[in-house]
């Protein structure tokens, strides 16, 4: 801008005001600085990079938050470009096929409505509110419509409206469930629609920009699931999904989906006569004979670690008044998952954990800090009311026993009580054969009690004994409990499946609600701090582990028949009872099978439900008072002895 001041109109006088036309910088990922126009989007900045970079693309991070290739760097920033490979990227990929689901459906069922549709572990699911009862081969149906939108190579568009105007779009399609979500949303805020040509979804984003990124999918199942995961809602159809960045990654996955479908613990749970489960019941297991047998050797596994680490076991009752939930903490953050019940105008929960109850037995008598640590161990049946579109066997149950134990210590004792844990824990799983345990240190959620100094002071408690005890540890930013910071451990199974099973937690808040107070040595009156610790977690969810882990087929020591005795004849039975009666007198268990059937169909019955050794006895066996051994994995022993064939096995116990 130039202006013009002064008489002489011959030689004026020129003035130079400058604008500040500063451009905004941003620094990329590797330190690196520059600036950028005005308005620049995140695509544009990817593009200025490289063309490779903006080819694959599919949204950025503006300092440190998720957002699409459309949106305008207002200021300065930090600067990250998310490739369609990178892990952010392929969950990028995966929730917009979530919406292609939606952009599909709608071409196909017109009437159908649309609820909601988010990225889960390795793919997607959209549920919806169709008339027509899905099944596999309408799941084809879909997943042809689908690659006929991909190939169309469209732009997905994003634009921003209030929620009026996104309550008119909806309203004007008739999307009842949209509508829903809008209405929660406060007047002033901004909803991200977007738009799949003719289809509009509503959601957070980001999402991929053209459909040219979603090539690698397939839809793998159609089940049940009330909107909002609530009983009192209308049943919906949920779709699931999977998607990967190449069709290599895709075919691994699938591979793995059938691997498991085979090990299903179900299945092998049915084939085993272990348990099973029925409508009248949802979400609670009937455990048969040989599966109980698994359930009390693990539960007796456990009850010896625990006693021989100075726990007391206890057990507390099924129902508690609502007052002492309220007191814990529970009800309020929990209370969706509580069972509840009424006696004589009083409300009780069924308990879904044991904590506040072991409490109780702590406050009763007084407490010295000479008597610290206590340790409390509860075997504790709990009931939780998941919604039941989550339950799946063993996995996901609503009654179910947690392997549970408190332990009360002065705050001094913490460090030392928390470092045997860890290797209690890691002792526990070796055992069982797992070797691939990850940790990680989950911190202070959204919705929490207790003082922000006290949550500080927890997880640098923690941070530092992990630090110190373990090699490596992943922080999840906002995982804890809503009491107090957690460590978890996670095992890998023999199918790469990561699951997530015991937890050690650290608690300084619970005590003080609950008027827990121990006398130190100087005669006052003192809060103890909870560690609130599980190693199998539920023993219900780890047993569907072990069984999907081994392929039903236990290790010696956990199989519910360790030794299946057959004859050959009717003229052998009895040296095969007294057989029998020899293994059991040594502690072993072991059935006869003295059917008349052929020897070879007895056998391969026995294989088939994984036993692990199978005795013959025949005219040989009989005559020179030995035992022929067929293992499960096709080992013969001809011709052994009694004697020899147990001291074989009394090491495997």
């Amino acid at each position: 801008m130039v202006e013009v001041v002064g008489s002489n109109p011959i030689v004026p006088t020129i003035n130079f005001i400058l604008l500040d036309i500063r451009m905004p910088k941003i620094t990329l990922p590797d330190g690196g600085q520059k600036e950028i126009p005005d308005n620049s989007t995140l695509y544009e900045v990817a593009r200025g990079i490289s063309n490779s970079l903006a080819k694959v693309a599919v949204a950025g991070k503006i300092n440190g938050q998720l957002k699409d290739l459309s949106v305008v760097i207002e200021k300065d920033s930090n600067i990250e470009i998310i490739k369609k490979n990178d892990v952010e990227g392929i969950d990028i990929v995966r929730h917009s096929f979530a919406h292609l689901i939606g952009h599909a459906i709608k071409q196909i069922y017109p009437s159908a409505k649309m609820a909601i549709g988010p990225v889960i572990k390795n793919g997607f699911y959209y549920d919806i509110d169709c008339e027509k009862s899905l099944n596999i081969d309408d799941l084809s149906l879909i997943e042809k419509k689908i690659k006929d939108l991909t190939k169309q190579n469209y732009d997905v568009v994003r634009k921003v409206v209030s929620p009026k105007e996104a309550l008119k779009v909806f309203s004007e399609r008739e999307e009842l469930y949209k509508q829903e979500i809008v209405h929660e949303i406060p007047e002033g805020e901004e909803i991200a629609l977007y738009y799949h040509q003719e289809y509009i979804d509503m959601c957070r984003g980001p999402h991929v920009p053209n459909t040219k990124f979603l090539k690698h999918f397939k839809l793998t199942k159609v089940s049940g699931a009330y909107w909002r995961g609530n009983s009192d809602n209308k049943m919906l159809q949920r779709i699931y999904g999977t998607a990967w960045d190449t069709k290599e990654d895709l075919d691994n996955y699938i591979k793995k989906i059938e691997a498991a479908e085979k090990l299903d613990h179900r299945k092998i749970g049915k084939q085993q006569d272990l348990f099973h489960f029925q409508d009248e019941a949802p979400g609670m297991v009937f455990w048969h004979s040989r599966g109980w047998i698994i359930y009390n050797i693990l539960k007796g596994y456990i009850r010896d670690i625990t006693l021989k680490n100075n726990y007391l076991e206890v057990n507390t009752p099924q129902i508690l008044d609502r007052r002492l939930w309220e007191k814990s903490g529970h009800w309020d953050k929990f209370g969706d998952m509580i069972f509840t019940t009424n006696s004589e105008k009083k409300d009780y929960a069924i308990k879904p954990m044991n904590c506040p109850a072991h409490v109780q037995i702590f406050n009763q008598g007084l407490k010295s800090y000479k008597d610290l640590p206590i340790k409390i161990s509860e075997f504790g049946l709990v009931h939780r009311n998941e919604p039941s579109g989550t339950l799946h066997g063993l996995m996901r149950a609503r009654q179910f026993v947690q392997d549970d134990a408190h332990i009360f210590c002065s705050e001094n004792q913490l460090s030392e009580e928390i470092k045997n844990l860890i290797k209690m824990t890691f002792s526990v799983y070796k055992h069982f054969g797992f070797e691939n345990i990850s940790i990680a240190l989950s911190t202070r959620p959204e919705k929490r009690v207790g003082d922000e100094n006290l949550w500080d002071k927890s997880e640098n408690i923690l941070k530092k004994v992990l630090s110190e005890n373990v090699d490596s540890f992943s922080i999840q930013d906002g995982e804890g409990a809503f009491y107090g910071p957690k460590i978890e451990f996670s095992l890998t199974d023999s199918l790469d499946r990561v699951w997530q099973c015991g937890t050690i937690q650290l608690d300084f808040s619970m005590p003080s609600a609950l008027a827990a107070t121990y006398v130190d040595e100087s005669g006052n009156k003192m809060t103890p701090v909870m560690i609130h610790r599980a190693i199998l977690g539920s023993i219900e969810r780890f047993i569907g582990i072990l069984i999907e882990h081994y392929g039903g087929n236990l290790p010696f020591w956990l199989s519910p028949e360790q030794i299946m005795i057959v004859n050959i004849t009717d003229k052998h039975v009895e040296f095969a009872e007294k057989i029998e009666k020899v293994f059991k007198d040594n502690g072993f268990r072991c059935t006869s099978d003295l059917r008349n059937q052929k020897i070879g169909y007895k056998i391969r019955e026995h294989i088939i439900a994984k036993i692990p050794y199978v005795v013959i006895i025949g005219d040989e066996e009989v005559s020179s008072n030995n035992i022929s051994v067929r293992e499960y994995d096709g080992t013969e022993h001809k011709l052994i002895s009694v004697s020899e064939f147990i001291a074989e096995l009394s090491s495997k116990k």
